[in-house]
């Protein structure tokens, strides 16, 4: 399933640079226009959150991009305020993580995202 996640999103950014008369006839079109804008074309994450601290996640990306990526985690802390978390630059075929901690009142963990720089 990651794997197809990657391909559909490599294919995506190939439909972007095509001209449209060269686009294949499927659905590669209508998926890059719904993908989440925070995410970049071959950047494929996956959020988490520790077992035995449910105050401390992060993101992990792997980078399938031609280029370098750079990735932090957004984390959004309950009654705490949220968390950025470090920013780690992933180069191609590389992963990586950024992670976080709430506040110790934090309510726990609401949401996980990254965002690219």
């Amino acid at each position: 399933m990651k794997l197809a996640r990657t391909l559909l999103a490599l294919a995506a950014a190939a439909a972007l640079t095509t001209t449209a008369a060269a686009l294949p006839a499927t659905g590669t079109a209508a998926a890059a226009t719904t993908a989440p804008p925070r995410i970049a074309a071959g950047l494929d994450c996956t959020t988490w959150i520790h077992n035995n601290d449910p105050l401390y996640g992060g993101v992990d990306c792997a980078n399938s991009t031609g280029g370098p990526v750079t990735v932090h985690a957004d984390i959004v802390c309950g009654l705490a305020p949220d968390v950025t978390g470090n920013s780690v630059t992933i180069q191609p075929g590389q992963v990586g993580e950024s992670s976080g901690h709430c506040a110790f009142y934090s309510t726990g963990i609401g949401h996980i995202g990254w965002t690219v720089e």
